[in-house]
């Protein structure tokens, strides 16, 4: 006899959701949509020379429920970012769905450990003085400025837990934009630029505890006296446990942090040991958490705690991938939440605008002034304020928190958005006019010149490889390195009193630094160099070129037809003049800059006879594939050339060469390039077909004989 269940069947699975498989589908397509929405406003931001964030939070806001995403679709009659029911009935002040904004705190948990793997200790410590008198100065006024000016408008108290955010939010400084003007006025070594770089750090710990400290009396509030304030002896309290369990784990985490990067190392592959550094910043996000403070605190400790040791740039570099992924989704998310029709209400606005000018004149003030009693003048103080005035990524993620967890709602929230984009895109303007007034910052400029050594190697591959060989031997020496914006080529490197900042342009390597430290950098560098010649010496001896050479002569390869479109036939020439291998080479380029391919000729030209004078292009049956890449062009350019008498090209089957292809790709994006060559190579390996192209009586037929019939397998 078979045992039947007494229970309903409908209530074996009550409480699990019967449309998880929708709500999935949706997710996936919401972080499709997010995806090509941060990456197109970034593109966008960087071409109007705005922050990248700023294009990916303005992408979340055109995107969100507010704007685009509450428009019906297919399958989706509310829109694919409608508002959960919760959102809809006011009871919940987050406005995407739950699924989504927990993508979105993983991306500011990344975002945080992140920043804690850059922090300098010793940076904190060597200008635990000056970095930390104007650090404390301006998260101070800037706090108590925000919770005033959060009392004023909200008629409440001091320590009503809004007015404590408002005062939160007001103290965070984000100092990437900083450093990238800095280092464009060739200031980023300045006493200056080393103070922010300095007061900065102070900034991130003293935010962070404050922080705790706030979140601690919110959670007091909403449980133990059910929305009260709390009283000065309890607020004591909270900040002792606060930064009690701050400094505990921090300590702990930095006097462990040579065994834990040990341990990690047991896993070898740098990406395993990456990828378990990351889970570390996860198990710690969720114990400050379950103990009322922010997993971002939890994820800052982690990354701080590994931030000196020999792994943490490994780290850094393993996990850009995950953060270029979920930290911008974070951006995003943080812009549905922004209302745009309260944005722009005139409550917000007023709000808003004597709240971001509050922020500016209190980190101006804030910092600058403590700067006059540390030596510096009105203009160096000058500058230091207004180089701590930009706000950023901390500020999103303090804001989303706070709406989170009800403390703020969607009008409050829109405030500090515009506060954050406001101070951010002033503070460029403030800081250049700054730094354009002649003078130097400090009262004694005469012991503080910089001086600057410039290198240009013709190659930026060349500058590409010195520039890692230098920072890995500067790391040897026991320098801080810091990829400060990697998108311009800059990197700061100190050791004790030695600091030094390094750009990369193009092909020129500059490196900026006192002048008593000038002889140690022009030392590193011939070092450098020394170190690159016996390398490339090693590879020239123990590698024959000519022999590689030959082997592809005689592979068989596929044949891409797309590619081959680049070969235009108002870029052949039946009947080249030149009798020699130079002034083929310059009457094919000449043909590409009749045609407006090219932008500087004399560039080219030189680019792609140094390319031949490496080793011959010359090739078998006739057939030479000269090529090189150049900053002369914009995009791969195709110029074809027949000689039927043929001109001796050093070819490998030492044969006159009749036919000739001339290839230029840019130097930087050359998607194309080697495609092209190796389309090309196996198409003309094909004899027949060079017979063709050679007897052609019109450059029509020689394209259509490269592109049109050339053959769809190997040859």
């Amino acid at each position: 006899m078979k045992h039947k269940s007494t229970l309903p069947k409908k209530d074996l699975y009550k409480d699990i959701p019967l449309n998880i498989t929708e709500i999935m589908a949706g997710l996936v397509l919401q972080i499709g949509v997010i995806v090509f929405a941060v990456r197109g406003g970034a593109a966008l931001a960087r071409k109007l020379g705005i922050p990248s964030v700023l294009g990916e939070l303005l992408a979340g806001i055109a995107t969100g429920p507010y704007a685009l995403g509450c428009v019906p679709l297919p399958g989706f009659p509310n829109g694919l970012f409608a508002p959960p029911e919760m959102a809809l009935a006011g009871s919940g002040a987050v406005v995407v769905s739950s699924e989504l904004y927990a993508f979105s705190a993983v991306g500011s948990i990344i975002l945080l450990f992140a920043s804690g793997l850059e922090t300098d200790i010793a940076l904190f410590l060597r200008y635990s003085v000056a970095g930390g008198l104007i650090g404390i100065c301006g998260v101070l006024v800037s706090f108590v400025t925000g919770a005033l000016t959060g009392c004023f408008f909200l008629n409440a108290s001091f320590m009503d837990v809004r007015c404590l955010f408002f005062g939160v939010l007001s103290t965070a400084t984000s100092v990437g934009i900083t450093a990238r003007i800095l280092s464009g006025h060739k200031k980023m070594d300045s006493p200056e630029g080393v103070t922010i770089l300095a007061s900065a750090v102070f900034d991130d710990v003293l935010g962070i505890i404050i922080l705790a400290v706030v979140l601690g009396v919110a959670a007091v509030e909403a449980g133990v006296t059910g929305g009260g304030e709390v009283d000065g002896e309890g607020i004591a309290l909270i900040a002792v446990r606060a930064v009690g369990i701050w400094l505990v784990f921090t300590a702990a985490g930095l006097f462990f942090s040579k065994r834990i990067a040990s341990f990690l190392k047991l896993f070898k592959s740098s990406f395993d040991f990456s990828m378990l550094a990351f889970g570390i910043a996860l198990l710690c996000s969720g114990i400050f958490e379950h103990h009322g403070l922010a997993m971002i605190i939890g994820a800052y400790v982690a990354g701080l705690s590994l931030s000196k040791t020999d792994i943490a740039a490994v780290i850094q570099e393993r996990i850009r991938g995950v953060y270029e992924f979920f930290v911008p989704i974070f951006f995003a998310v943080m812009g549905m939440m922004v209302n745009i029709t309260e944005i722009f209400s005139k409550q917000v606005l007023i709000f808003g605008a004597v709240y971001t000018a509050g922020a500016v004149i209190a980190k101006i003030a804030g910092c600058g002034l403590p700067a006059l009693a540390l030596g510096f003048n009105w203009k160096g103080a000058l500058r230091i304020g207004a180089g701590m005035v930009p706000r950023g990524e901390v500020a999103l993620i303090i804001a989303g928190i706070g709406l989170a967890s009800g403390v703020l709602n969607n009008q409050f929230f829109s405030i500090i958005i515009l506060m954050t984009l406001i101070t951010t895109l002033i503070a460029p303007t403030f800081l250049n006019i700054a730094l354009t007034i002649p003078g130097h910052g400090t009262r004694r400029p005469s012991s503080e010149g910089a001086e600057q050594a410039v290198w240009d190697f013709n190659s930026s591959e060349i500058a590409d490889l010195v520039v890692d060989t230098l920072l890995k031997d500067l790391k040897g020496e026991g320098f801080y390195v810091q990829m400060m914006n990697i998108d311009d080529g800059l990197s700061q490197a100190r050791k004790g009193d030695i600091s030094l900042s390094i750009t990369e342009m193009e092909s020129t390597v500059t490196i900026t630094c006192s002048k008593e430290n000038m002889s140690y950098i022009k030392t590193a560098m011939y070092e450098v160099i020394i170190e690159l010649h016996r390398n490339i010496q090693n590879l020239t001896e123990n590698t024959d070129a000519g022999s590689m050479r030959k082997e592809l002569a005689g592979l068989k390869g596929n044949v891409d037809t797309d590619v081959l479109a680049l070969v235009e036939a108002k870029c052949v020439t039946l009947d080249l003049k030149s009798t020699t291998k130079e002034d083929i080479l310059a009457e094919l380029v000449q043909i590409l800059a009749f045609k407006g391919k090219i932008q500087d000729y004399d560039m080219v030209l030189q680019d792609v006879l140094e390319r031949e004078k490496t080793m011959s292009t010359g090739m078998e049956h006739g057939v030479a594939i000269p090529h090189t890449k150049s900053e002369g062009v914009s995009k791969t350019v195709v110029a074809v050339g027949i000689k039927k008498e043929g001109v001796e090209f050093q070819a490998l089957d030492n044969e006159k060469s009749c036919i000739f292809i001339l290839t230029i790709s840019p130097l930087k994006h050359h998607n194309h390039h080697l495609r092209f060559l190796s389309s090309i190579a196996a198409l003309l390996r094909d004899t027949a077909i060079c017979e063709k192209i050679k007897n052609a009586q019109t450059p029509e037929e020689v394209a259509a004989l490269l592109k049109g019939n050339a053959p769809q397998s190997s040859v």
